[in-house]
């Protein structure tokens, strides 16, 4: 099965993408440069940084590469070589290494560069939910080659953000309630969303964009025996019963999994994930428990990974992007009473 995506093979891309070395296993652009946005007119989508995640299958083979064509694009750490520059991508934080604020063909642009290896665990497993986070929203496919295990592995993630939602959500709730506790999975528990990022952020990526996630989930809704899903109507009603609730938490990536285990087991007592979760399926606050499981997954990473973007952009380069985040912020903040005064 291929992943359900928004492809794009447009002329626009394809110069960005030929500007780097050819050897991706998966491209995507995503964010506010790329899909409009609540609020936010051409003009301004066009004046936004874009974003990219590639995939590759050797890191230190492509680093090498780029640092010939893409010298410029590199911090300091350009002089310590490929090695060392694959080293802080796959060692630290989320196992993503970004550049960015890079000029390419009139736009800024902002590309992260992480192993097919490290990109298939964490959507498998979620092990830091920062890229299988990305990808729960839609995205802009721009290369996606023929390997099976990360085309399992891109729909095994959509089915894990649907799982860990319907665990958090009523028993009867609409498409537009499951859209908005989708995209939020990757924040619940992200700093930036205090200090650096539109508070509006979630709501505005789900606004405008129903049908794009209706593209990406339909097929997981109507295939899954837990849910009643009325796609005529919007609406649907999901099993909350303790069994429903424990074949949802045992179907739950393996990170999450332990996350959960560490939050409910005392210290010591050392029960087995199957024991703990059988608890936590009886449980009136079941989804605050995965709530804080996820929290804890994304809260990490998130640190270290921005500590990491320091070191990878440098301090002019981090700065400049921190400032123009704050900014973003500013402005959400100042629209919120008009927003509430239309609805």
């Amino acid at each position: 099965m291929t992943i359900p995506a928004l492809n794009s093979t447009g002329v626009f891309y394809r110069r960005i993408l030929s500007q780097f070395p050819q050897d991706i296993s998966l491209a995507f652009a995503y964010g506010s440069g790329v899909f409009k946005q609540h609020g936010t007119n051409q003009g301004q989508m066009d004046k936004n940084m874009l974003d990219f995640v590639f995939a590759v299958d050797d890191p230190v083979t492509w680093h090498t590469m780029n640092l010939l064509q893409n010298r410029k694009h590199y911090s300091i750490l350009k002089l310590l070589g490929p090695r060392t520059i694959s080293s802080v991508q796959n060692e630290h934080g989320a196992s993503v290494y970004y550049n960015t604020l890079v000029p390419v063909d009139g736009r800024i642009i902002k590309y992260g560069v992480i192993s097919t290896e490290s990109l298939i665990d964490d959507l498998m497993h979620w092990k830091t939910l920062y890229v299988a986070g990305r990808l729960h929203k839609p995205v802009k496919m721009l290369v996606e080659n023929e390997n099976g295990k990360l085309r399992a592995a891109l729909v095994a993630n959509l089915k894990s953000a649907v799982t860990a939602s319907f665990l958090m959500l009523p028993e009867s709730f609409t498409e537009e309630d499951l859209f908005l506790q989708i995209a939020g999975l990757s924040y619940a528990g992200d700093f930036r969303m205090v200090i650096g990022e539109d508070k509006s952020k979630v709501a505005n990526i789900v606004k405008d964009h129903i049908q794009h996630f209706r593209i990406l989930y339909s097929n997981i809704l109507r295939d899954c025996p837990q849910v009643v899903y009325k796609p005529q109507q919007g609406k649907l009603e999901v099993d909350k019963s303790p069994e429903g609730q424990f074949i949802q938490l045992m179907a739950l990536p393996r990170t999450l999994q332990q996350r959960i285990t560490k939050l409910v087991d005392p210290p010591g007592k050392n029960r087995d994930v199957e024991e703990i979760l059988l608890q936590v399926a009886q449980d009136p606050d079941c989804g605050a428990v995965v709530q804080q499981g996820i929290s804890s997954i994304v809260k990490s990473s998130c640190i270290t990974q921005s500590l990491k973007g320091i070191a990878t952009a440098g301090l002019w380069k981090t700065g400049s992007y921190s400032s123009k985040k704050l900014m973003k912020m500013w402005k959400g903040w100042r629209r919120k009473p008009s927003v509430s005064q239309m609805s």
